[in-house]
């Protein structure tokens, strides 16, 4: 699916937080997004997600303007915090029900959660707790793998490689790449680890003060 961004301007009071003229995202790309703390990464991807109102400007996905139609939302993956999760269940609950969200049966989604046994760690199914209980990056991990069972078309990752041990970052990236390389998935990424984005990513965009450098 591709994603395209016309006029897209975002105000905080006189700040400007984002002011894309233009920027198309063509389906099956890998982009990796770079920028300073501030630069505006987080706000777009809450704007591509319909989670912040524009104060101008559209963002079409599929050639569907996402504040106007929710079938987008059938298709898009995303994590860009841990207020994603709900953090009074456990693990299995929260994945059964992003699963049953998706029309997925819990055969369907234990099936896909057996494929990320190696980044789950045995760290993460079958302990008992809550998952405002689990560490930052159990937290982080929880987050993508809701988001990438669903096996989106579209998917979005705010600064995934955050809170992870070396090993699970490059198992996260290797994950990436697979389900871009694999499955034809646009994917959006967001981070300060700029070996691992530069690796996988087929276009970076830099951001900064909000616009596109």
């Amino acid at each position: 699916m591709n994603i395209q961004i016309e006029k897209l301007v975002k105000r905080f009071g006189k700040q400007v937080a984002i002011n894309i003229p233009e920027l198309n995202i063509e389906q099956g790309s890998l982009i990796g997004i770079v920028g300073n703390n501030g630069a505006g990464k987080t706000t777009l991807f809450r704007l591509i997600l319909d989670l912040l109102k524009a104060d101008a400007g559209h963002v079409y996905s599929n050639n569907v303007d996402v504040s106007k139609n929710e079938d987008w939302k059938t298709y898009t993956g995303s994590f860009l915090d841990n207020r994603f999760l709900i953090d009074f269940l456990m693990p299995e609950e929260y994945f059964y029900f992003v699963g049953e969200t998706y029309n997925m049966t819990k055969d369907v989604v234990d099936e896909r959660l057996s494929t990320f046994t190696r980044f789950m760690n045995d760290e993460i199914l079958g302990k008992k707790k809550y998952i405002r209980n689990f560490s930052a990056g159990n937290k982080q991990k929880i987050g993508i793998i809701a988001a990438m069972m669903i096996q989106p078309q579209v998917l979005i990752l705010d600064e995934p490689f955050n809170f992870l041990d070396p090993s699970s970052q490059i198992e996260i990236r290797d994950m990436i790449l697979k389900m871009n390389k694999e499955n034809g998935t646009t994917v959006l990424i967001s981070s300060h680890n700029l070996n691992y984005t530069t690796d996988i990513s087929s276009h970076v965009i830099l951001l900064e003060k909000g616009e596109v450098i």
